[in-house]
């Protein structure tokens, strides 16, 4: 079926094709050859066959072409089509005039040498403090705002899903207590995989062309672009969800299905594709390639990766020879060597991109650092999140692993390197950096589902405020200034570590959700960056955030190649060379040389006790001397000064504390200290 833009938006079709086998099949792929077809027409299947329990075929409805490069449905993000429809037909359209790219290229940064900034396109300039010139909440407003991730030293974006979604497939009234409605605000759901979201563009323009001025905007200011990519599944839901493309085509191929048409659930948003499918297979890999090479991004963070590794042999195999036996492997299974993740692997075109896998499902397969890696994929890295949060936060037993995740996680990726560990503290999901520092356990009311939704395993602590949760502002000063400060000791820890750091969008600016821990279903203040926070940076962190990914990018002793050895990495606890790994302790310390021989040219320690520690330091070497580049205990801006802060400004800090000059620290209690060693 064929319309042209007017004919479209009119309801008209202006031809509809009947395909014949003789003339338009070839083996199983049918085709068809349209002349004169102008740029911005709009098209769909019909498809007639099988229907039943497997098979979904049903020539009355029009189906999305798998395929499509833009497609044309409603023109306002998280408003209905006329008639309050939610799922108004989605059709393709036909890709305008080529891009001119203005001799722009890619920064070409080693995953080693990244900072990432995982941010949502419309979130990040929807808030009215945005007061961007291209409308709010669009790729072309984002990219205006470049100049803020070069300010603060994140020279990666990763970009929440920009494929097509219908944010509207979860539309409800808000709950007793909220405002507004709710949508399907992260994305994480793709109706098209190779055309990207057209509600995210101005009204009347093109996405494609928007996107595409966004990655040259990034490339031009030195920063990758990274698409968060959801091949787990898509948005036409369980057996009993709608038919909108995939499933009209065919459904046993592309979705892991029982005998009787159930749907397999390990994506927990009701189906799953059946990715290792030959037919699924191409359409990722031609996906990929085509958001390689058309819009020039320079990788890809794959959404619940592990479900990329779940096999798709046959029921009919299970039935005859039983599950894992003669006939296959049981549908689902997961396997050593996935057949798609060997192709991904050994892409000509993706062989030089990033890719990163989240290395678990919604099955409860969860794989970080056993993830099928080729040695080209990194992960991202949930138990740094976790042993990060537990130790700032004082729990027991947490200053081993601790450790481990500071040195790059070298059990976990062994001969990959640490740059196979992308650590994180917050991201998307999950609570805030200021939420985890304000809130004991999640606030999750005005999702509308009882509180049940959300991660219950937070490991958060709101120090000490008994009956004062909250980011905007604790009641009590002393409590306060400790969440101020724990944000910044989970932020050293990030920045400190080797492997690469990623911060979720508002983090840099103490942004809250008000102790929601799962704020997909929002479209409003509780995801939107809040410019005037930025600007203001009345805490300074912002500020703190930019010197850290300074620090490191001038330090390559923070970005190591391979995992730190004995002759490069040395522990320290109170006294120098005699660390505690006690069950109790709460003081993680090491310094960092050059090599074997070589003096200690970097000093970490982490206090997250309640009491106050005296550090005796290592020595700085001959001729030289510790200087003060980081402590969490003092104001903003001693902090982390700035190389331009007058030496008698650094020093008056300096001061506050145990002369460095004796090699004696006085490290205050729930805080983090870093030192650099410098020439007398």
């Amino acid at each position: 079926m064929l319309a042209t833009a007017e004919d479209a938006a009119a309801g008209r079709v202006t031809a509809e094709l009947p395909l014949d086998a003789a003339a338009n099949r070839t083996g199983s792929t049918w085709h068809v050859l349209v002349s004169g077809v102008p740029p911005g027409a709009r098209y769909a299947w019909r498809v007639s066959g099988p229907s039943g329990a497997s098979d979904r075929c049903d020539g009355t409805k029009l189906l999305l072409d798998p395929y499509a490069y833009a497609v044309d449905s409603r023109p306002l993000f998280a408003q209905p089509a006329a008639g309050g429809e939610c799922w108004p037909p989605a059709l393709g359209e036909l890709p305008d005039a080529p891009f001119d790219w203005e001799g722009t290229s890619s920064p070409r940064r080693p995953l080693a040498d990244c900072v990432v900034y995982e941010c949502h396109v419309r979130g990040f300039t929807a808030h009215p403090s945005a007061a961007t010139s291209a409308p709010r909440g669009t790729y072309a407003a984002l990219a205006e705002k470049v100049p803020h991730l070069v300010a603060c030293g994140f020279n990666t974006l990763q970009l929440l899903p920009v494929a097509e979604f219908n944010e509207l497939e979860s539309y409800a009234a808000a709950a007793p207590g909220g405002a507004g409605t709710r949508v399907n605000f992260w994305g994480y759901s793709t109706l098209a995989f190779f055309a990207p979201m057209a509600r995210y563009a101005a009204p009347g323009a093109s996405a494609a062309r928007e996107l595409k001025q966004l990655v040259r905007a990034c490339h031009a200011s030195g920063v990758e672009v990274i698409l968060d990519v959801v091949f787990n599944h898509s948005a036409e839901g369980n057996e009993e969800g709608l038919t909108l493309s995939l499933r009209g085509l065919d459904n046993a191929a592309y979705y892991i299905t029982a005998p009787e048409g159930q749907f397999y659930n390990y994506s927990g948003c009701g189906n799953t594709l059946q990715c290792n499918h030959p037919v699924v297979r191409r359409l990722i890999l031609d996906c990929l390639r085509h958001w390689a090479l058309e819009y020039r991004v320079d990788g890809f963070r794959f959404d619940l990766a592990s479900i990329l590794t779940r096999s798709a042999a046959s029921w009919e195999a299970e039935a005859m020879f039983g599950a894992g036996g003669a006939g296959g492997v049981a549908r689902g299974t997961p396997l050593e060597q996935p057949p798609l993740l060997e192709l991904l692997s050994r892409d000509g075109v993706l062989r030089g991109l990033k890719l990163v896998a989240e290395a678990w499902d919604a099955g409860g397969l969860y794989q970080v650092g056993t993830f099928p890696h080729a040695h080209v994929w990194a992960e991202w890295n949930g138990r740094f999140r976790d042993a990060a949060r537990q130790f700032v936060r004082g729990a027991d037993g947490a200053a081993g692993e601790f450790a481990e995740r500071l040195c790059g996680s070298p059990g976990l990726y062994g001969a990959r390197g640490p740059a196979a560990s992308l650590n994180f503290v917050t991201a998307h999901d999950g609570f805030s950096l200021a939420d985890l520092v304000s809130f004991n356990g999640k606030r999750n009311e005005a999702n509308g589902e009882g509180g049940r939704d959300g991660e219950e395993h937070n490991l958060s602590w709101n120090c000490g405020g008994a009956g004062d949760e909250g980011a905007a502002g604790a009641r009590q000063p002393a409590v306060a200034r400790l969440r101020r400060r724990q944000q910044r000791n989970l932020l050293a820890a990030l920045f400190l570590a080797q492997g690469v750091p990623m911060v979720v969008m508002g983090d840099e600016a103490g942004h809250s959700k008000g102790g929601n821990n799962n704020t997909y279903c929002w479209d409003g203040p509780l995801n939107w960056l809040d410019w005037g926070a930025v600007g203001a940076d009345a805490e300074g962190l912002t500020r703190f955030v930019a010197a850290l990914a300074a620090f490191r990018a001038r330090q390559p002793l923070l970005r190591l190649r391979a995992h730190p050895t004995g002759s490069q990495v040395a522990w320290h606890g109170a006294e120098a060379g005699a660390p505690d790994w006690a069950e109790t302790s709460r003081l993680v310390a090491f310094s960092l040389a050059e090599g074997e021989g070589a003096p200690a040219a970097l000093y970490a320690a982490f206090n997250a006790s309640h009491l106050p520690v005296t550090l005796a330091l290592p020595s700085a070497g001959a001729g030289r001397r510790w200087r003060l580049a980081m402590d969490t205990s003092l104001p903003p801006p001693f902090d982390m000064p700035a190389p331009d802060v007058a030496a008698e400004l650094r020093a008056a800090a300096e001061a506050q504390h145990v002369s460095l000059g004796s090699n004696l620290y006085l490290l205050l209690d729930r805080s983090t200290l870093l030192l650099e060693s410098v020439a007398d």
